[in-house]
């Protein structure tokens, strides 16, 4: 028995910890496909279920289907949401199996940018298998992964253990991780970051995604200009149930040094990506929030 507000708290912790093993290890064992359909499942569960939900999920991805002309296909955008997660999951515990299901692009690309010996900057938005990617370059290098930290620890072990993999080293959101990520190019090696993240207050721009004001990170347009460091854009996305991804690679062109501009050519960079693959992208994200501390977003 446990006694005490304090105790209370760290017995749930362990509860829900030991749950989330329980459901990767289960994911672990069942194949890809049946992980997907079972992915499937709970993102119209996840949709139908919450009102909060799908108002960030279907204005969202409504607008921009519409702006860009592009087919209405709701239902399978929502299916996807829950594969986005079921994906994830299933690659960290399978994460050989994974890669023999990996149709790699491009990748004279990423071998002729690392060969130029200033480091390469990864950004992978939530698109796809998008998890399976920097596995796919720690195979060849050593790759720095930028991440930010759920505010629950007992979260953080798991996805941490999850998450980790030969050759691939996980840093947090913070001046430490700035720093780590800084020595890594400074090496010749990969850094990783998830570019569609809104940043903390004050370390960000308003700038537009899909036309309308979102507060984006210029941190790989500066970490890339310091050095002359290439930027490869990568995608991952999924072929039919049970089959893989296809990853892609596309390199940038260099950034201005001027911090709006560079986070405005970044969230174009990152709309061309989400146009590979529309209805996979994280659309229950909310790109367009107002973090505490930034100043309000343009009226426009």
């Amino acid at each position: 028995m446990k006694f005490g507000l304090t105790d209370s708290i760290e017995y749930h912790w362990r509860v829900r910890k030991l749950l989330l093993k329980i459901g990767l290890n289960i994911a672990a064992a069942l194949p890809l496909a049946a992980v997907q359909a079972l992915g499937a499942f709970l993102g119209l569960l996840a949709y139908l279920g919450s009102k909060q939900y799908r108002s960030l999920f279907r204005p969202q991805y409504e607008a921009v289907v519409k702006t860009r002309n592009l087919p209405l296909k709701l239902w399978e955008a929502v299916r996807a949401s829950g594969m986005l997660f079921s994906d994830s999951l299933w690659i960290w515990r399978n994460p050989q199996k994974a890669l023999n299901l990996v149709e790699i692009q491009n990748w004279d690309l990423v071998e002729s940018a690392i060969q130029e010996g200033h480091g390469l900057v990864m950004l992978t938005p939530h698109l796809g298998g998008f998890e399976i990617i920097p596995r796919v370059l720690a195979r060849h290098f050593p790759a720095t992964i930028l991440y930010r930290p759920s505010r629950q620890e007992w979260l953080n072990e798991v996805v941490e253990e999850g998450r980790a993999y030969p050759n691939m080293h996980f840093v947090p959101t913070n001046l430490n991780g700035v720093r780590q990520m800084t020595r890594a190019l400074t090496r010749g090696e990969a850094i990783g970051i998830l570019p569609d993240q809104v940043p903390s207050g004050g370390e960000g721009v308003w700038v537009p995604f899909f036309g309308r004001p979102a507060y984006t990170t210029p941190l790989p347009a500066r970490l890339a200009n310091r050095n002359n460091t290439p930027v490869v854009m990568f995608t991952a996305k999924r072929k039919g149930m049970g089959k893989g991804w296809v990853m892609q690679a596309k390199r940038l062109a260099p950034f201005s040094e001027d911090a709006t501009i560079a986070a405005a050519e970044l969230n174009i960079a990152i709309e061309n990506a989400v146009l590979v693959a529309p209805e996979q992208f994280i659309w229950s994200y909310n790109r367009y929030k107002h973090p505490l501390g930034a100043e309000l977003p343009p009226s426009t």
